[in-house]
């Protein structure tokens, strides 16, 4: 039985009481499915992939119908650190070494193609999502500036990437005075966002173009053949082509996806207006990532809280305290925010791989998936949407390269891929903390 974690942390059909929710853009909600009706293309799913799918698809003028289980941009899509990040999650060296040279270079075209697509997104639609440039990848060690250092270097040499800002000692310090961080690399070609504005957005853009969206409709059966049926509770929908936009919500539907692609919970916290003392944490208005393997994540929003992303927590239930979660990460990288107020914390469930790449596969001769975006979904998800619209109008070349990458399925079968995930996250923290 595949873990289920649509109710385990939320209340059914409410966004999560969290800072993105409280300044969201008003989106009357959509009806839930009643009935039995047709569409040429069923969507599962309502975050960006599956807002995506359905923009591109009712604009070439098909039948549109997606099936949302909570809210719009309930899941990841409105919950993650908003950063919109240069290539594919795994980094151009480790895609090189997996698949060779030809097809990474194909990938980083993608990759930018994806940040191209969400910023036109944004412009031709209005999508008001405070968009701004520049996301910072920083090191904590000099063994990982170097690091980040020679891979901006092969980013500008091997792929002609002039967007980077090297940041030595003093420059990362004077943008953001961390005594935890020594060093690294601006990306001025990435940006940051109100990521469930964004969601909401797509949203609108989707059913002015004429697709119909469902909410509270959760799928529970899928009939696949040459006419797929998917049942809600109250209904049900007859398509030629079905898309699974499901990612770490993906319960049972699909055993093979299930088997590739893990779900994990991340958190974030919102510290009230910092005001004047937000120049101590940050000193442009650009997002930050470090080089941890569980990642921290942050930027300032419109009014200068400090938004942080970071903690790990093993078992699918957010712990109930959060704000201690968070709290750790966060006073390690900035230590005089230990006594800061935090008016908003929340978390998200997203997907994850084996490889740290997503996951985009056919399911059968009139189905198709993609998830596991590991988190880098913010361009990937939307691209990838738009690149399974193509693929259904007989124009696949970009989800075939995608597809082709390798992915593996998680030792253990659904019994077993939790506790070995415990053990090697673990790992890895603990490599973190000791500084190897």
């Amino acid at each position: 039985m595949a873990l289920n974690l649509l109710h385990s942390n939320d209340r059914k059909g409410q966004y999560p009481s969290s800072w993105y929710a409280a300044t969201a853009n008003t989106l009357a909600p959509f009806a839930s499915l009643k009935g039995d009706t047709r569409a040429d293309v069923c969507i599962i799913g309502g975050g960006y992939t599956g807002l995506s799918a359905a923009l591109h698809l009712a604009e070439a003028g098909m039948n549109v119908v997606l099936l949302e289980a909570h809210r719009v941009g309930f899941g990841a899509s409105g919950r993650n650190g908003g950063q919109l990040g240069s290539g594919q999650r795994l980094d151009q060296e480790g895609l090189e070494a997996l698949i060779g040279d030809p097809e990474a270079a194909k990938l980083w075209q993608l990759g930018e193609d994806a940040k191209d697509l969400v910023k036109g997104l944004i412009r031709r639609h209005s999508i008001e999502c405070d968009l701004k440039p520049g996301v910072a990848w920083t090191g904590s060690s000099s063994s990982d500036v170097a690091h980040l250092h020679e891979y901006g270097a092969h980013l500008q040499d091997r792929y002609g990437y002039d967007q980077l800002e090297i940041l030595d000692r003093k420059s990362c310090h004077e943008m953001c005075p961390s005594p935890d961080y020594q060093g690294g690399f601006l990306d001025m070609g990435a940006a940051h966002l109100h990521p469930l504005n964004y969601a909401l957005g797509l949203a609108k853009a989707a059913t002015a173009a004429g697709a119909v969206l469902y909410e509270q409709s959760e799928v529970l059966n899928i009939e696949p053949g040459p006419q797929i049926n998917v049942t809600t509770e109250n209904g049900s929908v007859t398509a030629d082509h079905l898309i699974l936009a499901c990612n770490g919500y993906l319960g049972g539907l699909n055993a093979k996806v299930a088997s590739k692609v893990m779900p994990i919970n991340n958190f974030i916290a919102a510290t009230e207006p910092l005001g004047d003392e937000a120049a101590k944490v940050l000193t442009r208005d650009v997002a930050v990532a470090d080089s941890k393997f569980v990642v921290n994540y942050f930027r300032l929003s419109a009014d200068k809280r400090l938004l942080f992303g970071g903690g790990e927590s093993y078992g699918y239930k957010f712990p109930s305290d959060i704000d201690a979660v968070v709290r750790k990460p966060m006073t390690q990288i900035f230590p005089h925010l230990k006594d800061v107020k935090v008016d908003y914390t929340w978390g998200g469930t997203l997907g994850i791989t084996m490889k740290r790449m997503p996951y985009l596969a056919r399911l059968g001769p009139n189905i198709l998936s993609a998830s596991g975006y590991s988190g880098h979904g913010v361009g990937t998800a939307t691209h990838a949407g738009q690149l399974m619209a193509l693929a259904i109008q007989g124009q696949a070349e970009g989800f075939d390269t995608m597809s082709r990458v390798p992915a593996p399925s998680f030792p253990g079968g659904p019994r077993l891929r939790s506790p070995l995930l415990v053990l090697a996250m673990t790992w890895y923290v603990l490599r973190d903390r000791l500084g190897f």
